[in-house]
């Protein structure tokens, strides 16, 4: 008997991290005979668990969905990942989420073995959670941008911006992205007919969501990343600058130690936008791309050229 339960265990645990297998691969995995696989399988849907077959040559089982959610296997690696992520989860910026992260950690760590429990505890008394930036998320909020991601359904919104002016936008949800205490949308607007990211505490959902949309053909998650994270560094600067350099796109981009949005605007000639917490700093570095370049909408860029040119005048009288 004892022997039996613990195959059925080991059989559980194996339908729990794949979602297909053959009867073959089962049998070899647990050590039995196919037939053995079958009696087993039957033995885990009187215990209530919902194990499909699917008949024929490439066929096999699966651990279906259920009305209630069946007690988890875990061994010792995935239990402890699962409480240290708890544990990070407890200054998560969704509403909710942290106090259930908490009760859900208390539950975990009352079945860890010792061994383990200890490791959990060394890790949790020696990390410190930064606490999450901007407003809390409301969690129905992301759930329903995440719906709308999946079923491919627009999103209307209002959409606060950093001087606190309000616009309506109309998006192709695309990509929910976490990332430094709050969560971001990336996704197409239709007005504006460009990629865009918003912060989600900053969206007021106006609902119902859709029409359905035909998905655009997505950039790769490496490039959807870069282009949330370049959103997210060029939001915090202080001082901003739209410049027209005179120099292809390329040379720009060489000299630029960040990653930024380029527009050609012929053979020698681009624009783009730059900023630093100090035009000063922003002089410099644009003086570094030895180019000849226009300053198109900044005052505190153009005083900082003037006065850092005033600066290198007088040095070079004086050499």
């Amino acid at each position: 008997m004892l022997e039996t339960s613990a195959r059925l265990l080991r059989l559980l645990s194996l339908l729990q991290i794949r979602r297909d297998w053959t009867g073959p691969i089962l049998a070899e995995r647990v050590g039995v005979t196919t037939r053995t696989v079958r009696n087993d399988i039957d033995r885990l849907r009187r215990l209530g668990y919902p194990v499909e077959a699917q008949p024929g040559f490439a066929g096999g089982y699966r651990l279906g969905e259920s009305a209630t959610m069946p007690p988890m296997l875990l061994d010792d690696e995935e239990a402890v990942a699962v409480a240290v992520a708890l544990g990070g989860a407890s200054a998560s910026p969704v509403e909710g989420v942290a106090e259930a992260s908490v009760s859900a950690l208390t539950k975990i760590q009352r079945l860890l073995p010792s061994r383990l429990r200890e490791r959990v505890e060394s890790l949790r008394s020696a990390s410190l959670p930064l606490p999450a930036q901007g407003n809390p998320v409301d969690l129905d909020t992301l759930v329903t941008i995440a719906a709308a991601c999946r079923n491919t359904e627009q999103l209307r919104f209002d959409y606060e911006h950093d001087g606190g002016s309000v616009t309506r936008r109309r998006v192709e949800p695309y990509r929910l992205v976490g990332g430094g205490g709050r969560w971001y949308l990336f996704s197409w607007d239709v007005d504006r007919d460009d990629w865009r990211t918003f912060r989600v505490d900053r969206m007021a959902l106006r609902m119902p969501v859709g029409p359905r949309f035909a998905p655009k053909p997505l950039p790769p998650d490496d490039a959807i990343t870069a282009h949330v994270s370049r959103g997210i560094a060029t939001a915090m600067w202080r001082f901003r600058a739209r410049v027209i350099a005179h120099a292809p796109a390329e040379h720009i981009r060489a000299r630029i130690p960040v990653e930024l949005r380029i527009v050609e605007l012929g053979r020698d000639r681009c624009e783009f936008t730059v900023g630093s917490d100090d035009p000063r700093m922003l002089a410099l570095y644009l003086g570094m791309l030895d180019v000849e370049f226009e300053v198109v909408d900044s005052p505190e860029l153009a005083g900082a050229l003037r006065e850092v040119a005033e600066r290198f005048v007088r040095a070079a009288g004086r050499a």
